[in-house]
């Protein structure tokens, strides 16, 4: 399977003046101002406690979205409209936007894509769209226009990927292409009409309504599976995780070089610039690959900062990897916070669509804003090994694109 295969504020304590009740004043720290007390060097335990509150925030907040997009597609499976199409898009768009966040959590054998876990039925991709509906020539393809086959939760599940790594069944990319269709303009998304879901309009309309319906529920159950394994319980994957030390801060590391080498500037932007082909673009049937990007390279940022923005527009911060490794390397900790940071604007810099910035010469404006980009991950992705071995891990495996 190709893998669906995106400022911390430092506890500083405040100045404790020497008062006459004391019998000593405190002993300060080379460096600092007579008086006060140096700052205590952030701890492993620290960083992965901040850190699994962190995705289980990055996970309630995917959940909460995935259920309004729920919510969007059961209205508009009980009424089909052009205006409830355009409201369960948007729901997906929205919703898109905090999962790509999470994918910095992967890579290392979590709960999200452990032997058991719920990944490629999630985000796998590339998609072979005919495996679930009508194509372009072919207009009885797919599961859906096979009405031997039971719509049910337990059966896609069992369809996904079977025989093909690209015949993807369930997720992102299957509701996605059931709410746009296939991309068959060069300057925007696909446009499948809603009357796809209308009886007698188009054959089969009720399966298609049918099979948007369980596949979105789907993926609500398996963000459910991930939320719970966050969860702060004594039993969850999260405890064990707050326990690990050092262990879990070398998972961390993992995930983020791995995200960002392997998966990120790899498998999605380097494949599209080698093959130009639109299939190998993420998100290619609403052309939201762009954004795709900035969320995968904003999710790695976050980690390392320890810092998330909530969909309540709170932001969360605590203890993280740049304190960690500013602890021991200061100056490492600001050049890889300042390559992050470029990495981020350089994703933003990539235009919609996607499709369109890989074609053309070696030197084309678009081509050469991907490729920015690229380079600027495969610099981060060594300054994050850098870093750890700074921070005192010494063996690092990341996914390799």
């Amino acid at each position: 399977m190709k893998p669906a295969m995106k400022p911390a504020v430092l506890a500083v304590l405040v100045a404790l003046l020497a008062g006459p009740a004391m019998a000593q004043p405190a002993t300060a720290a080379a460096g600092t101002v007579p008086g006060t007390l140096a700052a205590p060097a952030t701890t492993a335990a620290a960083v992965a406690k901040h850190y699994a509150h962190l995705v289980q925030s990055n996970y309630d907040d995917t959940l909460a979205s995935a259920l309004v997009l729920q919510k969007a597609v059961q209205a508009f499976t009980d009424a089909p409209s052009d205006d409830g199409l355009k409201a369960a898009r948007k729901a997906w768009l929205d919703a898109r936007e905090f999962y790509g966040q999470t994918e910095a959590f992967r890579f290392y054998g979590g709960p999200i894509d452990d032997k058991n876990g719920p990944e490629g039925r999630i985000n796998a991709w590339p998609m072979d769209e005919s495996y679930v509906d009508y194509v372009k020539d072919t207009p009885t393809a797919g599961i859906i226009n096979n009405r031997k086959v039971t719509l049910s939760k337990k059966q896609l599940s069992s369809l996904n990927e079977r025989n093909g790594e690209e015949n993807i069944a369930t997720g992102w990319h299957a509701i996605e292409f059931l709410l746009w269709g296939q991309d068959l303009s060069a300057t925007g998304p696909g446009n499948r009409s809603f009357e796809d879901f209308v009886d007698g309009k188009k054959p089969n309309a009720d399966r298609r309504r049918q099979y948007l319906k369980v596949v979105t529920e789907l993926l609500v159950d398996d963000l459910g599976t991930l939320t719970k394994a966050w969860a702060p319980t004594a039993k969850s994957y999260r405890a064990k995780f707050e326990r690990g030390g050092m262990e879990s801060v070398r998972k961390i590391f993992v995930g983020l070089g791995s995200l960002s080498r392997g998966e990120l500037a790899g498998e999605r932007l380097e494949v599209a610039l080698a093959s130009k082909d639109q299939e190998d673009e993420h998100s290619c049937f609403s052309d939201n690959t762009h954004r795709d990007v900035v969320a995968n390279a904003k999710g790695i940022q976050n980690v390392w900062l320890g810092q998330y923005k909530r969909a309540d527009g709170t932001t969360l911060a605590g203890p993280s990897l740049r304190d960690l490794v500013a602890d021991k390397n200061p100056a490492l900790a600001e050049r890889t916070t300042k390559q992050l940071a470029a990495s981020v604007a350089a994703a933003e810099g990539i235009q919609a669509p996607f499709d369109r910035e890989i074609t053309g010469a070696k030197d084309a404006a678009g081509r050469l804003r991907v490729q920015k980009t690229v380079d600027s991950l495969v610099q981060q992705s060594k300054d994050l090994v850098e870093a750890a071995n700074a921070a005192g891990i010494t063996k690092l495996t990341l996914v390799k694109p």
